[in-house]
């Protein structure tokens, strides 16, 4: 069984890449459950740049197959912000209650037609023989008018999905995996690793 270190502190992306890669041979372990204590500095001007950056510091230290996904939301009225930032936005130990709070402030009486946002999501793989792979994907919708779901995390509760009708974090663990951003990245990232172990 391959071991795959996930550059992420994040359990819920954890829980993420479990569920989708629960049929390959692999065990994906946290940074944490790894015994990983670094900190990446994101510095990069893309999704890809940061993507890379941390797989690549953390494969240095663990010397394993290891994937990070740099992800975000972009806002297509605030010039695609807050974008590479999204996770520092306001500060990084700010809740996304108050983050969240901030952006509908930012929308208010702003129409329908001009509050479009997109997820994007994008992962790297970094192999201890030096290879680098990267996808991307993205999940299109809306910023919504008000702070709706206790499921997700982010910026989940006010991102309404147009197609199901619903926000982020209205729906269950599976339905989001199926459609978001990160969900349909790592499906991809899925299909590169089959073919590259």
């Amino acid at each position: 069984m391959d071991t795959i270190i996930f550059a992420t502190k994040n359990k819920g992306k954890i829980k993420e890449i479990n569920d989708i890669l629960a049929d390959m041979d692999v065990q994906v372990l946290s940074m944490e459950e790894a015994g990983i204590t670094a900190d990446v500095v994101e510095d990069g001007t893309t999704f890809e740049e940061n993507a890379i950056k941390k797989a690549t510091e953390i494969m240095k230290i663990s010397g394993k197959l290891t994937l990070a996904d740099d992800s975000g939301l972009e806002i297509d009225y605030l010039d695609k912000a807050p974008g590479v930032y999204s996770s520092r936005f306001m500060g990084e130990d700010t809740p996304y209650l108050e983050k969240n709070t901030a952006i509908l402030q930012k929308l208010e009486g702003v129409p329908e037609e001009k509050r479009t946002a997109r997820f994007v999501s994008c992962i790297a793989a970094v192999f201890p023989d030096g290879r680098v792979r990267t996808c991307r994907d993205t999940i299109e919708g809306i910023i919504g008018y008000e702070i709706k779901g206790s499921n997700g995390f982010g910026y989940d509760p006010i991102f309404f999905v147009p197609e199901i009708g619903k926000y982020l974090a209205e729906i269950s663990r599976e339905e989001k995996n199926a459609i978001s951003h990160r969900g349909k990245a790592l499906r991809k990232m899925k299909e590169i690793l089959k073919n590259e172990l």
